[in-house]
């Protein structure tokens, strides 16, 4: 009979070998990146499961409708945005891949400053992210990926805390127009739970200025708290996606028609807002 040591300490060992396995290939350069910068590898063994405690413990995300998000085909993920610091994007990125039976990795789209940061530029790349415009957009589409956007920028994600909730104007519409011209669907997706994290109350508009920053948040707990001000509330989250919007019923040339760019983004916006309003009137305290 084989002992409870035994049992663990086999586990152990292939955990070990995976491990050194893992390190071998990092370098050695056993290892493949797209032409995006997309590292699989490193996000599944080593991003990916750094952001797990955060979902599962800290923000016990529950998920919704993730049947709705195709098992193989291309799909743009459209999601309001929200919470001072964009970790909405990160959570999602790791609702679609651990709850999705395929689980798919999220193409997530990226404002320019993102992509100018050291060390959070490099990551956002080899996590499968790039930078949100229509050319890249299109090429991630047409080759069947899963790409998710978050179309109110920093207006959204910046926004005071008395405005929670409340969806922001939605760019130009440059998504849907990529979305028309590649013909993949547009799923819908709304996030509640992501407004309390970092209460935003102001802005420290002229030091923002000084960093070269959209803004400089004041809540709370930051700067008053110093580090400690950095950690987020435990707010309980919920992520829902939506039934798909199909694209490939419009005729040829309907991307470089500004009313069908219109109506399909208003259309997309509308049901994301009309989902936070359901899921707000059904939810209680936001941290239990």
């Amino acid at each position: 009979m084989t002992s409870m040591f035994d049992f663990f300490g086999g586990d152990m060992a292939r955990r070990a070998e995976s491990v050194l396995d893992f390190a071998r290939r990092r370098l050695t350069g056993e290892f493949t990146v797209d032409p995006f910068g997309f590292d699989e590898e490193l996000t599944e063994n080593v991003l990916l499961p750094a952001l797990r405690p955060l979902y599962r413990n800290w923000f016990r995300v529950d998920v919704r409708g993730i049947e709705n998000v195709p098992a193989d085909d291309a799909a743009l993920v459209v999601a309001n945005h929200s919470g001072t610091v964009p970790v909405d994007s990160l959570m999602t990125q790791l609702a679609v891949h651990d709850e999705h039976p395929a689980h798919r990795h999220l193409r997530a789209l990226g404002a320019t400053l993102v992509f100018q940061l050291p060390v959070i530029s490099d990551l956002a790349r080899k996590s499968g992210s790039t930078l949100a415009c229509n050319e890249d957009v299109e090429k991630l589409l047409s080759s069947g990926e899963l790409v998710g956007v978050w179309p109110e920028g920093f207006k959204g994600v910046g926004k005071p805390y008395s405005e929670r909730y409340r969806l922001q104007r939605f760019g130009r519409g440059g998504f849907v127009a990529a979305a028309l011209r590649s013909r993949a669907p547009i799923v819908p997706c709304s996030i509640v739970g992501a407004e309390e994290i970092y209460p935003m109350i102001a802005s420290a508009d002229f030091l923002a200025r000084l960093l070269r920053l959209p803004y400089l948040p004041i809540t709370p707990t930051f700067p008053w708290l110093g580090p400690l001000g950095l950690v987020p509330l435990p707010s309980k989250w919920t992520i829902e996606f939506g039934e798909p919007i199909p694209t490939d019923e419009y005729p040829d040339g309907a991307a470089d028609d500004p009313m069908v760019i219109f109506e399909l983004t208003d259309q997309v916006r509308d049901t994301i807002q009309q989902t936070l309003n359901r899921l707000l009137d059904g939810r209680g305290n936001p941290f239990f």
